[in-house]
């Protein structure tokens, strides 16, 4: 199953990579690795052996979150120029279609790391209603947290007048990146799923992996240096007064000169 999956990953994202190249657009990535990790869940519950509330489950959860964000970002990538932090790439990497295949590529990679714990929901035996109430708990809450956050972001950004500031609206007033947090908190939901299942150490792949990359790879890094260099003191501003990832209250202008 995850040679099968990998291999059709890899599909898409070949897609995936013919498509920037016509379009000068590799957001798309984004939208594609949502989407499969997303056709994960579905997939490996369709053709486990697990138990059937189970699989339902993981289906429904995983299969929602994928399709919410992955249409998300597909809004994105259709509505606007590349993202800056692709734009910084395809600089970087003076537009080699070959460095851009072999970075979709790794991402088709990504989407066989990030189902892993969908493979431990799936074999899954027997659940116990109180860890099941606890995942649908989690996952409700996370994903309802991260939605509201892209829809605050995403009036925010529709604003010309806001060109060049930086959103201090609704949840990005607790932290800079409240999409990120609830996306990792949503992965706590199938560590829940998976309790009882053979292949429980695999679901903490999710909420380790993911932090691992939001906070040191791919998503805070890259998003912050794209910020600095679109937004500048705005957002180094915006740097010192509001916490990074988990939300708190912000700092007040006369502390974070205090700190500074």
């Amino acid at each position: 199953m995850v040679a099968s999956l990998w291999a059709l990953a890899a599909v898409a994202m070949s897609l995936g990579w013919w498509w920037q190249r016509r379009h000068d657009n590799a957001g798309i990535v984004d939208a594609i690795w949502a989407g499969g990790v997303g056709f994960g869940a579905v997939f490996y519950a369709t053709l486990s052996p697990g138990d059937a509330i189970v699989r339902v489950v993981l289906a429904l959860c995983g299969g929602v979150w994928g399709l919410r964000l992955a249409l998300h970002l597909w809004r994105r990538v259709r509505g606007e120029p590349e993202d800056g932090r692709y734009r910084h790439l395809r600089s970087h990497w003076h537009g080699h279609q070959g460095k851009f295949f072999v970075f979709f590529q790794f991402q088709a990679a990504l989407i066989v790391l990030f189902a892993l714990p969908f493979l431990a929901l799936a074999f899954n035996g027997r659940l116990a209603p109180m860890w099941l109430a606890a995942g649908v708990a989690i996952w409700l809450l996370s994903v309802a947290g991260e939605s509201l956050a892209d829809r605050q972001l995403a009036r925010f950004r529709a604003d010309p007048s806001n060109r060049g500031r930086t959103c201090r609206e609704g949840l990005w007033r607790y932290s800079r990146h409240p999409n990120y947090f609830f996306e990792w908190t949503h992965w706590f939901a199938y560590v829940c799923f998976a309790v009882g299942s053979p292949l429980f150490g695999w679901a903490w792949a999710g909420p380790v992996v993911m932090y691992v990359f939001l906070r040191w790879i791919s998503g805070i890094p890259y998003t912050e240096a794209q910020a600095l260099r679109s937004r500048g003191e705005d957002y180094r501003d915006y740097q010192r007064s509001t916490p990074m990832l988990f939300p708190w209250f912000p700092r007040s202008p006369s502390r974070t000169e205090t700190s500074s």
